[in-house]
Protein backbone atom coordinates (compact mmCIF):
# COMPACT_ATOMS: atom_id res chain seq x y z
CA UNK A 1 0.00 0.00 0.00
CA UNK A 2 2.80 2.45 -0.59
CA UNK A 3 3.48 5.57 -2.90
CA UNK A 4 6.35 5.99 -5.16
CA UNK A 5 9.72 5.81 -3.20
CA UNK A 6 7.91 3.85 -0.89
CA UNK A 7 5.86 7.09 0.23
CA UNK A 8 3.11 5.79 2.01
CA UNK A 9 -0.83 5.83 -0.21
CA UNK A 10 -3.13 7.88 0.77
CA UNK A 11 -5.15 4.91 1.41
CA UNK A 12 -2.96 3.48 3.66
CA UNK A 13 -2.39 7.30 5.72
CA UNK A 14 -6.49 7.89 5.33
CA UNK A 15 -6.37 4.16 7.23
CA UNK A 16 -4.06 5.47 9.95
CA UNK A 17 -5.35 8.97 10.45
CA UNK A 18 -8.77 7.16 11.47
CA UNK A 19 -7.32 5.28 14.30
CA UNK A 20 -5.18 8.31 15.33
CA UNK A 21 -8.26 9.87 15.89
CA UNK A 22 -9.89 7.03 18.00
CA UNK A 23 -6.88 6.85 19.78
CA UNK A 24 -6.92 10.57 20.70
CA UNK A 25 -10.98 10.14 20.97
CA UNK A 26 -10.05 7.03 23.57
CA UNK A 27 -7.40 9.43 25.58
CA UNK A 28 -10.08 12.12 25.74
CA UNK A 29 -13.17 10.10 26.90
CA UNK A 30 -10.34 8.44 30.20
CA UNK A 31 -9.26 12.00 30.52
CA UNK A 32 -12.93 13.55 31.52
CA UNK A 33 -14.03 10.50 33.40
CA UNK A 34 -11.34 10.89 35.33
CA UNK A 35 -11.77 14.56 36.79
CA UNK A 36 -13.28 15.49 39.61
CA UNK A 37 -12.00 12.26 41.58
CA UNK A 38 -9.13 12.17 43.49
CA UNK A 39 -5.99 11.11 41.50
CA UNK A 40 -2.62 9.32 42.22
CA UNK A 41 0.63 11.50 41.26
CA UNK A 42 4.05 10.96 40.94
CA UNK A 43 6.95 13.26 40.24
CA UNK A 44 9.42 11.46 37.87
CA UNK A 45 12.81 10.70 38.56
CA UNK A 46 11.19 9.12 42.43
CA UNK A 47 10.29 5.52 43.11
CA UNK A 48 8.26 6.55 45.69
CA UNK A 49 6.14 8.94 43.70
CA UNK A 50 7.39 11.96 45.87
CA UNK A 51 10.71 14.47 44.85
CA UNK A 52 13.51 14.18 47.09
CA UNK A 53 15.31 16.71 48.18
CA UNK A 54 16.51 19.11 45.71
CA UNK A 55 14.31 17.03 42.50
CA UNK A 56 11.83 19.14 40.48
CA UNK A 57 8.22 19.17 41.11
CA UNK A 58 7.61 19.90 38.07
CA UNK A 59 6.84 16.62 36.23
CA UNK A 60 4.23 14.87 37.91
CA UNK A 61 2.49 11.58 36.73
CA UNK A 62 -1.23 10.67 37.00
CA UNK A 63 -2.32 7.21 36.99
CA UNK A 64 -5.05 8.39 33.87
CA UNK A 65 -1.67 8.77 31.84
CA UNK A 66 -0.31 5.23 32.73
CA UNK A 67 -3.71 3.83 32.01
CA UNK A 68 -4.24 5.94 28.55
CA UNK A 69 -1.02 4.83 27.45
CA UNK A 70 -1.70 1.18 28.50
CA UNK A 71 -5.07 1.42 25.96
CA UNK A 72 -3.70 2.95 23.18
CA UNK A 73 -0.81 0.41 22.89
CA UNK A 74 -3.56 -2.52 23.27
CA UNK A 75 -5.34 -1.15 20.55
CA UNK A 76 -2.48 -0.46 17.91
CA UNK A 77 -1.31 -3.51 19.45
CA UNK A 78 -4.58 -4.96 17.40
CA UNK A 79 -4.72 -2.39 14.46
CA UNK A 80 -1.22 -2.48 13.67
CA UNK A 81 0.61 -5.09 15.59
CA UNK A 82 4.29 -4.29 13.75
CA UNK A 83 4.40 -0.94 13.90
CA UNK A 84 6.54 0.47 16.93
CA UNK A 85 5.66 2.69 19.80
CA UNK A 86 7.17 5.77 21.59
CA UNK A 87 4.91 6.29 24.61
CA UNK A 88 6.03 8.80 27.35
CA UNK A 89 5.19 6.91 29.89
CA UNK A 90 6.12 3.55 29.22
CA UNK A 91 9.72 1.92 27.36
CA UNK A 92 8.61 -0.57 25.69
CA UNK A 93 9.26 -0.40 21.62
CA UNK A 94 7.34 -3.64 20.05
CA UNK A 95 8.57 -2.52 16.18
CA UNK A 96 12.04 -1.09 16.77
CA UNK A 97 13.06 0.47 13.63
CA UNK A 98 10.13 -0.04 11.83
CA UNK A 99 9.42 2.71 9.27
CA UNK A 100 5.99 3.88 10.98
CA UNK A 101 6.50 5.14 14.63
CA UNK A 102 3.53 6.05 16.80
CA UNK A 103 4.51 8.97 19.38
CA UNK A 104 2.05 8.56 22.30
CA UNK A 105 1.20 11.78 24.63
CA UNK A 106 -1.44 10.32 27.00
CA UNK A 107 -1.98 13.71 28.57
CA UNK A 108 -0.14 16.29 27.62
CA UNK A 109 -0.42 19.25 29.94
CA UNK A 110 -0.49 17.10 32.95
CA UNK A 111 0.47 19.85 35.61
CA UNK A 112 -2.80 21.65 34.38
CA UNK A 113 -4.75 18.04 34.44
CA UNK A 114 -4.35 17.10 38.37
CA UNK A 115 -4.53 20.93 39.60
CA UNK A 116 -8.15 20.53 37.71
CA UNK A 117 -7.40 23.68 34.95
CA UNK A 118 -8.91 22.59 31.74
CA UNK A 119 -6.41 23.04 29.58
CA UNK A 120 -4.59 19.60 28.32
CA UNK A 121 -4.49 17.11 25.83
CA UNK A 122 -3.90 13.65 24.43
CA UNK A 123 -1.71 13.54 21.59
CA UNK A 124 -1.47 11.02 18.87
CA UNK A 125 1.31 11.47 16.03
CA UNK A 126 2.56 9.20 13.38
CA UNK A 127 6.04 9.27 11.83
CA UNK A 128 6.89 7.38 8.79
CA UNK A 129 11.17 7.61 8.39
CA UNK A 130 11.06 10.47 10.80
CA UNK A 131 8.91 12.61 9.00
CA UNK A 132 5.41 13.47 10.68
CA UNK A 133 2.63 12.12 8.32
CA UNK A 134 -0.44 12.08 10.48
CA UNK A 135 -1.92 13.71 13.80
CA UNK A 136 -4.64 13.71 16.03
CA UNK A 137 -5.15 15.70 19.06
CA UNK A 138 -7.67 15.72 21.67
CA UNK A 139 -7.97 19.21 22.87
CA UNK A 140 -10.29 19.54 26.15
CA UNK A 141 -11.63 23.34 24.31
CA UNK A 142 -11.11 24.28 20.85
CA UNK A 143 -12.09 27.36 18.52
CA UNK A 144 -15.59 25.99 18.71
CA UNK A 145 -15.53 26.36 22.78
CA UNK A 146 -15.84 22.34 22.95
CA UNK A 147 -13.84 19.44 23.24
CA UNK A 148 -12.78 17.73 20.07
CA UNK A 149 -10.12 16.08 18.25
CA UNK A 150 -7.50 18.37 15.66
CA UNK A 151 -6.08 16.23 13.17
CA UNK A 152 -4.97 15.37 9.55
CA UNK A 153 -2.29 13.12 7.42
CA UNK A 154 0.35 14.47 4.94
CA UNK A 155 -1.65 15.12 1.64
CA UNK A 156 -5.07 16.27 3.85
CA UNK A 157 -7.28 18.39 5.26
CA UNK A 158 -6.92 20.13 8.51
CA UNK A 159 -10.05 18.86 10.43
CA UNK A 160 -11.68 18.98 13.78
CA UNK A 161 -14.24 16.21 14.71
CA UNK A 162 -14.11 14.91 10.56
CA UNK A 163 -15.31 18.38 9.42
CA UNK A 164 -12.71 19.90 7.14
CA UNK A 165 -11.05 23.20 9.00
CA UNK A 166 -10.45 25.95 7.09
CA UNK A 167 -8.60 28.70 9.89
CA UNK A 168 -9.46 32.32 8.47
CA UNK A 169 -8.20 35.02 11.46
CA UNK A 170 -9.91 38.00 11.80
CA UNK A 171 -8.12 40.20 10.16
CA UNK A 172 -9.53 43.14 12.12
CA UNK A 173 -7.38 41.98 14.60
CA UNK A 174 -4.15 43.79 14.25
CA UNK A 175 -1.75 42.22 17.34
CA UNK A 176 -2.68 38.02 17.44
CA UNK A 177 -1.41 35.66 19.87
CA UNK A 178 1.84 33.43 20.00
CA UNK A 179 2.66 30.55 22.07
CA UNK A 180 6.43 30.95 24.01
CA UNK A 181 8.05 28.82 26.90
CA UNK A 182 7.64 32.01 28.97
CA UNK A 183 4.95 34.60 28.91
CA UNK A 184 7.33 37.81 29.11
CA UNK A 185 6.30 40.47 26.92
CA UNK A 186 8.71 41.74 24.50
CA UNK A 187 8.52 44.75 22.38
CA UNK A 188 10.68 43.46 19.61
CA UNK A 189 7.79 41.16 18.12
CA UNK A 190 4.43 41.98 17.16
CA UNK A 191 2.01 39.73 19.31
CA UNK A 192 1.03 38.80 22.38
CA UNK A 193 2.38 35.83 24.34
CA UNK A 194 0.37 33.29 25.97
CA UNK A 195 1.45 30.31 27.79
CA UNK A 196 -0.94 27.11 27.88
CA UNK A 197 1.03 24.77 29.93
CA UNK A 198 0.96 22.08 26.63
CA UNK A 199 2.65 21.89 23.54
CA UNK A 200 -0.07 19.92 21.81
CA UNK A 201 -2.51 22.39 22.48
CA UNK A 202 -0.16 24.87 21.36
CA UNK A 203 0.73 22.87 18.08
CA UNK A 204 -3.52 22.54 17.44
CA UNK A 205 -4.08 26.56 18.35
CA UNK A 206 -1.75 27.10 16.12
CA UNK A 207 -3.21 25.18 13.09
CA UNK A 208 -6.55 26.46 13.93
CA UNK A 209 -5.42 30.41 13.50
CA UNK A 210 -5.42 30.69 17.48
CA UNK A 211 -2.39 31.44 17.64
CA UNK A 212 0.06 32.73 15.08
CA UNK A 213 3.27 30.96 16.14
CA UNK A 214 4.13 29.13 18.72
CA UNK A 215 7.95 28.12 20.24
CA UNK A 216 9.03 25.59 22.14
CA UNK A 217 12.75 25.21 24.15
CA UNK A 218 13.13 21.19 24.32
CA UNK A 219 10.38 19.31 23.30
CA UNK A 220 10.09 15.60 23.28
CA UNK A 221 8.78 13.61 20.01
CA UNK A 222 5.31 12.79 21.87
CA UNK A 223 4.59 16.59 22.97
CA UNK A 224 4.77 17.59 19.01
CA UNK A 225 4.23 14.53 17.00
CA UNK A 226 0.41 15.08 17.00
CA UNK A 227 0.88 18.61 16.23
CA UNK A 228 3.09 19.14 13.51
CA UNK A 229 0.99 17.61 10.85
CA UNK A 230 -1.66 19.58 11.60
CA UNK A 231 0.20 23.00 11.13
CA UNK A 232 1.83 21.60 7.80
CA UNK A 233 -1.99 20.96 6.45
CA UNK A 234 -3.24 24.49 7.95
CA UNK A 235 -0.28 25.73 5.42
CA UNK A 236 2.42 26.18 8.14
CA UNK A 237 6.05 25.94 8.64
CA UNK A 238 8.16 23.90 11.11
CA UNK A 239 11.48 24.68 11.94
CA UNK A 240 14.44 23.02 14.32
CA UNK A 241 17.37 24.58 15.70
CA UNK A 242 20.53 22.84 15.01
CA UNK A 243 24.16 24.23 14.48
CA UNK A 244 22.92 25.89 11.47
CA UNK A 245 20.38 27.65 13.17
CA UNK A 246 16.67 27.29 12.47
CA UNK A 247 16.67 24.88 9.85
CA UNK A 248 12.87 23.94 7.74
CA UNK A 249 12.27 20.67 10.04
CA UNK A 250 11.84 17.22 7.31
CA UNK A 251 12.01 14.80 9.71
CA UNK A 252 13.01 13.53 13.85
CA UNK A 253 16.36 11.90 13.82
CA UNK A 254 17.22 9.50 16.63
CA UNK A 255 19.68 11.03 18.73
CA UNK A 256 22.34 9.44 21.08
CA UNK A 257 21.88 9.98 24.89
CA UNK A 258 26.37 10.17 25.32
CA UNK A 259 28.86 9.56 22.35
CA UNK A 260 29.04 6.22 21.48
CA UNK A 261 25.54 4.98 22.66
CA UNK A 262 22.28 4.25 19.97
CA UNK A 263 20.68 6.52 18.58
CA UNK A 264 16.93 6.73 19.62
CA UNK A 265 14.23 8.85 19.00
CA UNK A 266 13.58 9.14 22.23
CA UNK A 267 16.28 11.60 22.77
CA UNK A 268 15.14 13.82 20.28
CA UNK A 269 14.89 17.13 22.24
CA UNK A 270 15.06 20.25 19.43
CA UNK A 271 13.97 23.79 20.46
CA UNK A 272 11.30 24.28 17.89
CA UNK A 273 8.83 26.97 15.95
CA UNK A 274 6.02 26.44 14.40
CA UNK A 275 3.17 28.53 12.44
CA UNK A 276 2.71 30.93 9.72
CA UNK A 277 5.67 31.37 7.71
CA UNK A 278 5.79 34.72 8.03
CA UNK A 279 5.61 34.68 11.63
CA UNK A 280 8.36 31.61 12.11
CA UNK A 281 10.44 34.03 9.90
CA UNK A 282 10.17 36.84 12.59
CA UNK A 283 10.45 34.47 15.57
CA UNK A 284 13.76 32.69 14.18
CA UNK A 285 15.29 36.11 13.64
CA UNK A 286 14.10 37.82 16.91
CA UNK A 287 15.23 34.71 18.67
CA UNK A 288 18.67 33.55 16.61
CA UNK A 289 20.85 34.83 19.29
Amino acid sequence: MGGPDGVPSQELLRDIERVAVELARLAGTEIVAALGRTLEVRYKGNAEGMPAAGESLKDPVSEVDSQVEVLIRARLGDRFPEHDILGEEMDERPGRDHDFVWAVDPIDGTTNFVNGFPLFAGSVGVLHRGRPVVGAVWCSTSHALRPGVYHARTGGPLCFDEEALDPRPNPAVRRRLAGEPEATPDAALEWDIRKTGSAAVECAFVAAGLLRVARFERPNVWDVAGGIPLVLAAGGQVRYRDERGWTPLERLEPVAAAAGGVPDLRNWRRPLILGEPDAVERMARVRAG
